[in-house]
């Protein structure tokens, strides 16, 4: 399992590999306190922003991550990001996060599309056994995301990160593992196929 960088084209989103010329278009979406606050990093600024690119490019070439920009296809333009993350060759697992839409595409089909093409390509090209989720245990909202995409909710590490703003987070582990593949990827196609048809 190699993570090289790649475009991942859906209906409604594309996933191009993130690089620094998507900061300024990012900065129009990201700068929303609300984004950051469940997150264990924050981009409330166009300088926090441009470090937080930079951090997952680093990351990036120390081959352990591929990071993606959302990019809505209805304008053409970055309105999230993506990545995967902590891949481990050896146990063939991957990690799907640091997952943020800005405010308008929330609740839309951009974040469920997006991880139906980064987990049809973790286990149809990259050959994983197991993706891996992870969210802090008081965010809801990113809980629940998780559990519609047919994720399955493992257990909580308790006081396990400390976040920007200081405050030690328990986090709670999701997974998808190859076996259940097939029917969560049948299931996410139908609700895609019926959210095109009620958005067309």
């Amino acid at each position: 399992m190699k993570l090289d960088p790649i475009v991942l084209e859906g209906q409604h989103v594309r996933l191009e590999p993130l690089s620094l010329d998507h900061v300024d278009a990012l900065a129009e979406v990201a700068l929303d306190p609300d984004l950051w606050r469940w997150t264990s990093e924050r981009a409330e600024s166009v300088d926090e922003l441009l470090a937080y690119v930079e951090r997952a490019l680093a990351a990036q070439r120390a081959g352990t991550a591929l990071p993606f920009a959302t990019v809505a296809r209805s304008i053409g333009r970055p309105v999230g990001s993506t990545r995967f993350a902590n891949a481990d060759l050896q146990n063939s697992r991957v990690e799907i996060g640091w997952t943020w839409l800005g405010r308008g595409w929330q609740r839309t089909a951009a974040n469920t599309e997006a991880k139906y093409l980064m987990m049809r390509h973790a286990f149809e090209t990259l050959g994983v056994r197991r993706v891996e989720f992870k969210t802090d245990a008081l965010n809801e909202r990113s809980r629940a995301a998780i559990r519609r995409i047919g994720a399955r909710e493992e257990g909580t590490l308790r006081k396990h990160a400390v976040t920007m703003s200081g405050r030690v987070r328990d986090t709670v582990y999701y997974s998808v593992i190859d076996d259940e593949w097939p029917a969560i990827r049948r299931r996410l196609e139908e609700r895609l196929a019926v959210g095109s048809r009620t958005s067309a």
